[in-house]
C-alpha cells in the first residue's frame, strides 16, 4: 500500500517535469544535433552519440524550464500555456528552479565530456535564450532574431562534437536552421496572435498579421532555400551534397515557399497552420536528405 501511495505521489510530479522541460520539443531539437553528428562522423562513437543526445536533451529541457519560470505570470494569461506546471500551481517555483538547475548542470557536464566547445556552445545557447530572447519577447519583435541564434546552435552541435571546432561546415548548418526559424516561428506567432497579444508578447515582425509580416515570411523562406542549397556548390568544406539531393531540397523548398505565398495572399490562420507544419516537414526532410547523401557518397 505504501509503495502504491508513493507511485501515485511521484507520478504527477514526473509528468509535470516532462511538461516543464517541453520534452517533445526538446527531443525534436536534439534530432538536429543527431543529424549533424551523422553528417560529420568518420568513425562512429556510440558513447559520444549517446552522451550528445542525453546531454543535449537536458540542456534544452533546462532552458525550456527556466523560460517557463521567467514567463510564469504571462503563461497564466494564455490559453495554450495556462495549464503548465507553474501557472496551474502543480509545481512551486523553487521545485522548478532546482529541477532545471540540476538538469542543466548535468547536461553541460555531459557535453563537456565530449569536448569543451560542445559544452561552450550549449552554454551560450542557454544564455542567449534566457538572458536575451526571453526578456525581449514583451519588448520587441527583434526577440525572434535573437531567439533564432540558440535555436540554430543544435544543428551545428553534432558537428562540433565530432570535430571539436567551429568551421565553415558548422557555420552553414547554423545558417540553415537560423533562417528556417523565421517563417516557422512567425507562422506560430500568426496562429497564436491573440494569445501572445493577451500576454504582451511581440512575436510578429510588424506586431500585426498584415501584409508586411507575410512578405517577410516569404522573404526569409527564400533565404532559407538558398542557404540550404549551398552544400551543392562546394562552398562548404567537407559538407557537400549531390545533384539529386539538390533537386529534392529545392522541391521541398518550393513547396514551403508556395505555402508562405498563400499565407501572404489570404492572410488567414488556416494557411499559417499549414505553413507551420510544412516548415517542420521541410527541416526534417532536408536533414534526412543530407544524412542519406553523406552515407551513400
Amino acid at each position: 500500500l505504501m509503495s502504491e501511495t508513493l507511485n501515485i505521489k511521484h507520478k504527477p510530479l514526473f509528468s509535470e517535469i516532462l511538461i516543464l522541460i517541453k520534452y517533445r520539443l526538446s527531443f525534436s531539437v536534439v534530432l538536429s544535433s543527431v543529424a549533424s553528428y551523422l553528417l560529420a562522423f568518420e568513425i562512429f562513437s556510440l558513447s559520444t552519440f549517446i552522451i550528445l543526445i542525453i546531454g543535449g536533451f537536458l540542456v534544452v529541457g533546462s532552458s525550456n524550464g527556466f523560460n517557463q519560470i521567467i514567463e510564469r505570470e504571462r503563461d497564466s494569461l494564455m490559453s495554450r500555456t495556462l495549464n503548465r506546471p507553474l501557472p496551474s500551481g502543480n509545481m512551486t517555483i523553487y521545485q522548478a528552479i532546482i529541477i532545471c538547475s540540476i538538469l542543466g548542470l548535468i547536461g553541460l557536464v555531459m557535453l563537456y565530456a565530449i569536448n569543451f566547445r560542445t559544452a561552450f556552445f550549449g552554454f551560450v545557447s542557454m544564455i542567449i535564450y534566457l538572458a536575451v530572447y526571453t526578456p525581449l519577447k514583451p519588448i520587441t519583435p527583434l526577440s525572434v532574431f535573437f531567439g533564432a541564434i540558440p535555436g540554430a546552435i543544435p544543428f551545428m552541435l553534432g558537428w562540433v562534437a565530432v570535430t571539436n571546432k567551429f568551421s565553415i561546415e558548422t557555420g552553414i548548418l547554423f545558417m540553415i536552421q537560423f533562417f528556417w526559424q523565421f517563417p516557422h516561428f512567425w507562422a506560430i506567432g500568426w496562429v497564436s496572435y491573440d494569445d501572445y497579444e493577451r500576454a504582451g508578447f511581440k512575436m510578429l515582425p510588424t506586431g500585426k498579421r498584415d501584409n508586411s509580416t507575410a512578405f517577410q515570411i516569404v522573404f526569409y523562406t527564400i533565404w532559407m532555400i538558398l542557404v540550404s542549397t549551398l552544400p551543392y556548390f562546394s562552398f562548404t568544406g567537407t559538407f557537400t551534397i549531390g545533384f539529386p539531393s539538390l533537386i529534392l531540397i529545392l522541391v521541398a523548398g518550393i513547396f514551403m515557399l508556395i505555402q508562405a505565398i498563400r499565407l501572404m495572399q489570404y492572410k488567414d490562420n488556416q494557411n499559417a497552420i499549414r505553413l507551420m507544419y510544412t516548415s517542420i516537414f521541410y527541416l526534417s526532410f532536408i536533414q534526412i536528405i543530407f544524412v542519406i547523401d553523406k552515407l551513400l557518397s
